[in-house]
């Protein structure tokens, strides 16, 4: 290493942001990676927050560190580029200690050898006899360790960043969990074509990325236009799979489900119902249809065996009301998760509403209000009939859902720990939708950067496992429309 290796202390927001951040960093131990024991204060301060997402990065730092080997070390014993910029004179007092943390290659990519982490223990710093706002002391005194062993300051405090590189310390950010621009995540391609439509040689494209097909021809006066022909394909192992939706949702589909109506909806059916998928991440504007679709295509899988039934689930959080949430609303756990669960009664109702115009038995089968959204006759006996289910998120941990077709709604206000944890329940057989809309976070700690949702459609970019789809229709109404573009 010698020379080209990097050494860069990390504040206490790196670590906040993720913990796995420590792993990217050190590139297997190429860079050095360095902590000092003032970030280890100020995550043992953050650990006790039970309800945010700080206190959970934090609790899972110290998981990592506790089951990870550690021993304390002396100056020789530092990576060299730590030893060679160090000023000896203002850390002749410094102790050291290095943990050798082991992430899950299971869960981590590059995750091959224990990374050495190394704290820094410094008793008196010079700064605190001339620093007199108690607010950004705790910067002060990261920042004059990173002056005396002249290593790297990675944070994500702005502001901490600007004061370091005002004195001239060199300083970055690192923001793995922000999607900087999740409105330009996109899987579907208009592709123009003279003679035959095919794939632009030039592109790669991951599974069941979503391509319409225009023929354009050339009149006799040497203008382009379009010959109204127009064909769609769903891209699969970097090949076309050709999609007649006329076929698809024509005579031959089944009357009791909601046909989709527009080409996104179309996609989105194909998509969740292609015996090949198994994961899919849908982020769709107000009444875009992501809710009632889903539930059309489970029921489809579900009659058709495939899956035994469908599971919903939604995060319960409000809008930062907290004398709203769930624990303090009337009634027991059914009722109280029931105010939740309004998507999915209204799509319910919907296709009730729909069935009974095709169907006795329907009729006969409904006996509710079907503007109703609560747990009336009609819903109870169309979830009975058709094995719906509904489940608090909380109550994942501990289960495993195998051969169901499982909704997650509101992806927008979950924490990437929440979706990894509804992520490790899914068993053998079970299919994944998780969905939401960016522009709807209800979530005190996120935001539309950083949410499990645009997670998700990011990873899904760059994934063949993972299917993502843009529903940017609005049908519900003109008023949601022009609410969901103007606000």
């Amino acid at each position: 290493m010698g020379m080209k290796q990097n050494c860069y202390l990390l504040d206490t927001s790196v670590i906040l942001d993720d913990p796995a951040n420590i792993l990217r960093i050190a590139q297997n131990n190429e860079n050095a990676v360095v902590i000092t024991n003032i970030v280890l204060a100020e995550l043992n301060n953050k650990k006790d927050d039970m309800r945010g997402e700080a206190g959970f990065r934090a609790r899972e730092f110290f998981r990592l560190a506790d089951n990870s080997p550690g021993e304390t070390i002396d100056f020789e014993s530092l990576p060299e580029c730590m030893r060679r910029c160090a000023d000896t004179k203002q850390c002749a007092m410094d102790k050291y200690y290095r943990i050798s943390i082991r992430f899950d290659p299971s869960l981590h990519v590059g995750a091959i050898e224990p990374i050495n982490l190394y704290a820094i223990y410094r008793d008196e710093y010079r700064v605190s006899g001339s620093y007199y706002e108690v607010k950004g002391l705790n910067d002060a005194k990261i920042a004059e360790i990173v002056r005396d062993y002249g290593m790297t300051l990675l944070t994500n405090d702005i502001s901490f960043k600007i004061a370091a590189e005002v004195q001239g310390l060199s300083a970055q950010s690192v923001r793995n969990a922000s999607v900087e621009d999740p409105d330009r995540i996109d899987f579907a391609h208009l592709v123009r074509y003279d003679d035959t439509p095919k794939m632009p040689p030039e592109m790669q494209s991951v599974n069941f990325e979503q391509f319409t097909f225009v023929q354009e021809a050339t009149s006799s006066t040497g203008e382009r236009y379009e010959s109204g022909i127009q064909r769609y394909a769903l891209s699969y192992n970097n090949q076309l799979e050709w999609c007649d939706f006329d076929k698809r949702f024509g005579e031959l589909f089944n009357e009791n489900l909601i046909r989709p109506i527009n080409l996104e909806q179309k996609f989105y059916y194909s998509i969740l119902t292609h015996p090949q998928n198994y994961v899919t991440v849908v982020a769709g504007s107000t009444g875009s249809g992501k809710t009632l679709i889903a539930l059309q295509a489970g029921l489809e899988l579900y009659h058709e065996g495939i899956v035994e039934g469908i599971v919903y689930a939604r995060n319960t959080v409000t809008s930062t009301d907290a004398s709203s949430e769930l624990g303090f609303r009337k009634g027991d756990e059914d009722q109280k998760l029931g105010y939740f669960m309004y998507p999915l009664y209204a799509a319910i109702n919907f296709t009730i509403e729909h069935q009974a115009k095709y169907s006795i038995d329907a009729r006969v089968e409904y006996t509710g209000n079907i503007n109703s959204t609560k747990s009336e006759n009609a819903t109870v006996n169309f979830m009975a009939k058709h094995n719906i289910e509904v489940m608090d998120i909380a109550h994942m941990r501990g289960t495993t859902i195998s051969r169901k077709f499982v909704i997650i709604d509101e992806a927008q206000n979950m924490t990437n720990a929440t979706l990894k944890l509804i992520g490790t329940r899914m068993g053998e057989e079970t299919r994944l939708v998780v969905m939401g809309d960016t522009r709807q976070i209800d979530h005190p700690f996120l935001s539309r950067r950083r949410n499990a949702l645009v997670t998700l459609l990011q990873k899904a970019q760059n994934s063949d496992f993972v299917s993502g789809i843009q529903l940017r229709h609005t049908i519900r109404s003109e008023v949601a429309n022009w609410f969901d573009c103007n606000l």
